[in-house]
């Protein structure tokens, strides 16, 4: 059974009591809040999983507390669904430019809540995933799931070849690798790459990663090793 935990908001009782008996059922841990004010209460305290927020509400409206809580860096990172009228187009529009994940309209099958609940859920967890694959080295930046390299805030243009030896290199700083297992690395199914061949890949990276190139270091006699600073 799942244990995440959903902030439902919503000022109609009968939507309240639905929403939570259908997520309870489905072993979710499931907190209410019938205004604006409690839902940022809720939501900086409890920290859900996921907020399902209806945009009527009284006081602070759905949209303040969208805004609110994807401007927190404390819960700028929890998925939002809204909850939403017929003929509220312009809303959902300015809802999902403030960070929304998805809208669902009044009213909803109980059966496409839960599904768009699990979806929003699993890009949550790939979205993790991927901020924890991020090596960081310095002012360097590599995300290996999007094969993207960052020097200093700019997004760099990287071969397939240079990024696996980078990535190589990234993934045990301080650790030195000699030619052969460079080559065996990034190259192991094409033998005809010589030693001389990763010298010029080494200097190719170096100049690719422009201020952050002196971050390999060249151990004589031995290989290279990516510092780790």
């Amino acid at each position: 059974m799942s244990q995440e935990s959903i902030l439902v908001v919503d000022d109609e009782q009968s939507i309240l009591e639905l929403v939570r008996y259908n997520l309870a059922k489905r072993g979710y841990r499931v907190l209410l809040a019938e205004t604006g004010e409690s839902a940022l209460l809720l939501g900086k305290n409890d920290l859900p999983d996921l907020i399902l927020l209806d945009l009527m509400l009284p006081g602070i409206d759905g949209l303040d507390v969208c805004r609110h809580m994807k401007a927190n860096p404390r819960t700028q990172h929890i998925p939002v669904i809204l909850l939403t009228a017929r003929g509220q187009e312009e809303d959902i529009a300015m809802g999902m430019e403030m960070g929304a994940d998805d809208y669902i309209t009044k009213p909803f099958s109980p059966k496409v809540l839960i599904s768009r609940i699990r979806a929003a859920l699993r890009r949550k967890d790939n979205t993790r995933e991927e901020f924890e694959s991020i090596l960081r080295r310095g002012s360097l930046l590599i995300n290996p799931k999007r094969q993207e390299v960052i020097v200093d805030g700019a997004v760099v243009d990287f071969t397939d070849t240079l990024f696996r030896l980078l990535l190589l290199l990234a993934q045990s700083p301080e650790k030195v690798f000699s030619r052969r297992a460079i080559l065996t690395a990034v190259f192991p199914d094409n033998p005809e790459w010589t030693d001389g061949d990763v010298d010029t890949l080494i200097e190719d990276l170096r100049e690719t990663l422009g201020p952050c190139g002196n971050t390999i270091v060249t151990v004589r006699g031995v290989g290279f090793q990516m510092s780790n600073y």
